[in-house]
């Protein structure tokens, strides 16, 4: 990755945009990469505007490098005032927003969140809402933690070791 990149992944996660779950959102989507071990979880919540629904805002939580942060973090905010359909068309190097082209080994960051984006937006999450990611007892969707133990217990073949913090 050149210096610039660097430094403007740098400026990126020094203050990431939208980070954490967001209790009332309308959809969420996740998506994992398991040759990089990535994962990454959108939540979306839509406002009506001169007749259509757009979205209002957006967070997200990642496991996943700074590269990946930094894209999730620009692409809340690019994604804002678009409807579903405007924000689906948008392709990985527009999401990576103000960082510019990312290297070929970097792609897969803003693919990751292009993912996590389309998951969340598509008409089947946004039919089922909340429906496939029931809320906790704290009324939070739950979170990326929360989806990787289920996964453990229904499956058996996730191994994940949480550091306390």
């Amino acid at each position: 990755m050149n210096d610039e990149l660097q430094k403007k992944v740098a400026e990126a996660i020094r203050d990431p945009k939208n980070v954490g779950e967001m209790a009332d959102a309308d959809s969420v989507g996740t998506v994992g990469n398991s040759e990089c071990g990535e994962m990454l979880r959108l939540w979306v919540k839509y406002r009506e505007q001169d007749g259509e629904k757009v979205i209002d805002k957006a967070s997200f939580q990642s496991f996943g490098c700074e590269t990946a942060i930094a894209v999730a973090s620009l692409a809340t905010e690019l994604i804002q005032g678009k409807t579903a359909a405007k924000a689906m068309e948008m392709k990985p190097e527009e999401l990576s927003g103000e960082l510019g082209p990312l290297p070929p080994m970097k792609i897969h960051c803003a693919e990751l969140v292009q993912g996590a984006l389309r998951d969340a937006l598509s008409p089947e999450s946004q039919a089922l809402g909340q429906a496939e990611s029931p809320a906790k007892p704290d009324g939070l969707a739950p979170t990326l933690r929360d989806s990787l133990n289920e996964g453990q217990a229904k499956s058996g073949s996730i191994n994940i070791q949480f550091l306390d913090e």
